[in-house]
């Protein structure tokens, strides 16, 4: 559980020195293209969730992660003692859940910054990218579990 959470801090720190890094090195709203037409960072300030769903509901933002944090950590201290593949998962996804609640809790706002140039996508952050990653392998990790589960059962 100790390098668990020591996983976490380190991935929530780099989270929030990219977000200090973005404050003080770009103004609110400039772009700074990175690799022309591929990246670049721009800064802003999002009050809702991805694409500013539930803009301004900060209450059920504090609640609901509130609710996942004692999750993650109810598993990670029951479940991931016992596989460190799904340790580390769920050590991930609380990176991104707590980076996100920092912001949250201090400005009211999160801090996103990259921006992907090549498609209509929502601008994002560490900690977004930390949960995204968390959550899909989550999703690959269960359904290839589920499938030695099964076979060493003789079901497939």
């Amino acid at each position: 559980m100790f390098l668990y959470l020591v996983l976490t801090i380190i991935l929530v720190i780099v989270d929030q020195i990219t977000k200090y890094l973005t404050v003080q090195n770009i103004a609110l709203f400039e772009v700074k293209e990175v690799i022309p037409n591929f990246l670049s960072f721009t800064y802003i300030q999002n009050s809702g969730a991805a694409w500013s769903l539930l803009e301004g509901k900060m209450w059920f933002f504090y609640i609901i992660t509130l609710i996942v944090i004692g999750f993650l950590l109810y598993y990670l201290s029951t479940e991931g003692r016992k596989n460190k593949t799904f340790g580390v998962i769920l050590s991930v996804i609380l990176a991104g859940t707590i980076g996100n609640f920092i912001d949250r809790i201090l400005f009211q706002y999160v801090v996103d910054m990259i921006k992907l140039e090549f498609v209509n996508f929502p601008i994002f952050n560490v900690a977004d990218m930390l949960l995204t990653i968390g959550v899909a392998a989550l999703f690959f990790y269960t359904i290839y579990e589920e499938k030695n589960i099964h076979s060493s059962k003789g079901e497939y």
